[in-house]
């Protein structure tokens, strides 16, 4: 196997170390311990990322929209907003910004796009697997639509575990409570589901 990194992908490996060295230097200079939990759990992600696309070739765009989520996130926890910008909690940052107040969150739309690209990353891996091992074809059926969906839906809900373990281990958190929860997975949900309809549409019209 040939680990020497595709020309391609260097700008992308350029631009994710970029904002993460800007999210590491700008934890730090905070003193934002519940950021600095949140670096490591990317890094984690990132090596995670790299381990499947050598194992299933991931599309640049998937890359870039997988970086792309990772700078919506360090953004998010690390940019404060402007005085007067309605926000929700202690905090006054992205992650905390009612877009349209008492009805959007900039984190609700992180998490919509962040676990659409999960599921579009789920129905690569599966097509992508089947292609490989059975020399099948898949096409977005709706059950495996579905299942894609689940997955994507799924590891949505394993970032919730980990946010719980942070506001387990570290004190004054801007994870918010059961409602955000709530509102967090719903979001989820609605980002995959939409993801898995363009999908199939994108589909239908290369067919």
């Amino acid at each position: 196997m040939n680990d020497k990194p595709s020309p391609r992908l260097l700008p992308l490996g350029a631009f994710t170390s970029l904002y993460m060295l800007t999210a590491v230097a700008g934890s730090m200079a905070q003193g934002n311990k519940e950021f600095i939990f949140y670096i490591v759990v990317m890094l984690i992600l990132i090596s995670a990322v790299v381990l499947v696309h050598r194992a299933v070739t991931l599309t640049t765009a998937l890359l870039w929209a997988l970086s792309i989520w990772g700078l919506l996130h360090m953004a998010g926890g690390l940019v404060p907003l402007p005085k007067g910008w309605p926000y929700n909690g202690d905090q006054a940052v992205l992650y905390s910004w009612w877009i349209i107040p008492q009805r959007l969150k900039y984190d609700q739309i992180v998490h919509a796009y962040g676990f659409g690209v999960t599921t579009w990353v789920c129905w690569h891996c599966l097509k992508s697997a089947m292609h490989r091992g059975f020399r099948i074809q898949l096409r977005p059926t709706f059950g495996l639509l579905v299942l894609s969906t689940a997955a994507g839906v799924g590891f949505g809900a394993l970032n919730e575990v980990v946010e719980f373990m942070a506001v387990l281990t570290i004190p004054n958190t801007n994870v918010g409570g059961y409602e955000n929860t709530g509102w967090d997975l719903v979001a989820n949900l609605i980002g995959a589901s939409v993801t898995a309809l363009i999908i199939r549409l994108r589909d239908s019209d290369a067919s």
